[in-house]
């Protein structure tokens, strides 16, 4: 029960939001916005409350009736519930709030006193409760899809490292028809969610008005009070190109979702069993031998029935909305900054932004063909199609400004300049990257991570690596990675960066690298031999 008292003084007392009053008392907002709005329209009490008064008391005045007696007062007109679950359960794309709102129009014709909207399914929900289980619910053909995980798992083997991957088998079924789609998935991340619901619909071959999931986080983000669920934004936003509902499950209410359950049951005590006794190395193949049992079953006869979840989904699929031109495509979402290149780095490729957005953050979203680069009010200021390979730059010459040679920050002139201050060989390589792309601006970052490696290794090793790589002609940036180490384990000591290796040798003696080669070593002891012949002598 709501702390009535509490939340009535801290409203009007402290003037707090809904949101706050439910933030402070742990419950939903709807709930509170429905008490404060019942208490206001209640006659017989108002603030500051009397003294010494109690939630029950509260309770009573404001709805009619005292907590924990069902509910119920005569003062209020009964919901002939019965009638409503039929209507929910009969009547393609029907209501609770269409329902409450013929009810409501019923008790101002009579004109007795409606219970509000919230009550109301707080009702129905309790007599669902109490009734569910002794009345036959009627299905609805192409009204509502199922979904859920089964409990059992399989083993996946990697043919080269032998390690295992677990498969988890998602199920859905047309509740009408009982029709039912499998598939296996080794990642339970929401791209995968999105795409094994895609080919569901296919399977199904059309799209249902409401489709039933379980609380799963890749469906679901708090599901509090079942009227007002917060679903996840990628499932919602499948659902929104689909044209149908998310309507969760009501949490640890297994038979809100009665029909994928009762799939999962005869998937686990019947063809999973055959599945069990294979080895599987590729998931593909897992899903072919699955897909052609679940086929088969589809397509045999009910027990005492001439008639199999096939034949019914054939009456059923006509019922069913179309399916979109184009499949719902998972977004990938990334906040970034435009460099000093007036480029943003995605998945590692390279984007050009217009000159207006330097140093600006922006906000990406990617599918598997496209990307969109929005400001933060959400405006797009550039689409482009997905780069096709690790490193590729996509740059539109009108988002750079006439003059990008020439500015103060990154261009040539600047790379030039820091070159100069390593070697002669360490320009020629920086003057050699810096034509190699059709836009100067693609190289900058490339020439950044060649002259950031003097934070590590010194001047002298980078010099002696850019001469290795004019000699050879392998004037890149990837030859001056792979290179450089060992160049700077050759130079010994001074390869490094001299305050690092300070740092690093705090405290200790510096030996050269090669002291102790097993020649030198011979040769300091033939030395020293000889010197002790010569002080005999």
């Amino acid at each position: 029960m709501l702390d009535y008292k509490n939340i009535i003084i801290k409203r009007y007392a402290l003037n707090l939001s809904f949101r706050e009053l439910a933030e402070e008392f742990g419950a939903s907002r709807s709930g509170v916005n429905d008490f404060i709005r019942a208490f206001e329209k209640c006659d017989k009490l108002s603030y500051p409350l009397p003294e010494g008064i109690t939630n029950y008391a509260i309770a009573e005045l404001v709805y009619g009736h005292a907590p924990g007696s069902n509910s119920r007062s005569s003062e209020y007109e009964q919901p002939d519930y019965e009638w409503v679950f039929r209507q929910m359960n009969d009547r393609k794309n029907m209501t609770l709030v269409y329902l409450w709102n013929r009810y409501k129009k019923d008790c101002d014709a009579k004109e007795t006193k409606p219970y509000q909207y919230r009550q109301f399914c707080d009702l129905y929900s309790k007599w669902c409760e109490d009734n569910y289980e002794t009345i036959h619910i009627q299905s609805v053909a192409g009204q509502k899809m199922e979904v859920d995980f089964a409990g059992k798992t399989f083993e996946l083997t990697d043919k080269l490292t032998g390690e295992n991957t677990k498969i988890v088998v998602f199920v859905a079924v047309l509740p009408y028809s009982q029709y039912i789609y499998a598939e296996g998935m080794t990642s339970l991340a929401e791209p995968q969610w999105i795409k094994v619901n895609n080919h569901a619909l296919n399977y199904f071959g059309g799209v249902p008005a409401i489709v039933v999931c379980d609380n799963c986080k890749q469906a679901v983000i708090a599901n509090k009070d079942w009227i007002d669920p917060d679903l996840n934004k990628d499932y919602a936003e499948w659902a929104e190109h689909n044209h149908t509902v998310i309507l969760p499950a009501k949490v640890r209410k297994p038979k809100y979702k009665s029909s994928v359950e009762n799939a999962v049951g005869i998937l686990e005590k019947g063809l999973f069993h055959d599945l069990e006794e294979h080895r599987y190395f590729s998931l593909e193949q897992f899903n072919r031998d699955l897909l052609k049992k679940v086929d088969v079953l589809n397509h045999e006869n009910f027990k005492k029935k001439d008639i199999s979840r096939y034949d019914l989904w054939e009456e059923e699929r006509h019922e069913l909305m179309p399916l979109p031109s184009e499949p719902y495509q998972y977004l990938e979402r990334r906040t970034a900054k435009v460099s000093g290149d007036f480029h943003v780095r995605f998945d590692n490729a390279y984007y050009s932004v217009d000159k207006t957005y330097l140093h600006k953050s922006v906000m990406i979203t990617a599918s598997a063909d496209t990307v969109n680069i929005y400001s933060l009010k959400g405006e797009l200021i550039v689409s482009w199609r997905r780069a096709s390979h690790r490193g590729e730059w996509l740059t539109d010459p009108a988002h750079l400004p006439d003059s990008y040679k020439q500015m103060s920050e990154w261009n040539a002139t600047y790379f030039i300049k820091k070159a100069m201050t390593v070697g002669p060989n360490t320009v020629k390589v920086i003057q050699a990257i810096l034509k190699s792309r059709e836009h100067e601006v693609q190289t900058y970052r490339l020439c950044l991570g060649i002259l950031n490696f003097t934070k590590k290794y010194s001047k002298l090793a980078l010099e002696d690596c850019c001469k290795i790589a004019v000699e050879t002609n392998h004037m890149s940036y990837s030859f001056i990675k792979n290179s450089i180490a060992a160049v700077a384990d050759e130079i010994g000591t001074a390869g490094f960066n001299t305050k690092l290796n300070e740092e690093r040798n705090k405290g200790a003696f510096v030996m050269n690298p090669h002291a102790g080669d097993i020649e030198r070593l011979l040769s300091k002891s033939m030395k020293l031999a000889g010197k002790e012949d010569l002080e005999d002598d």
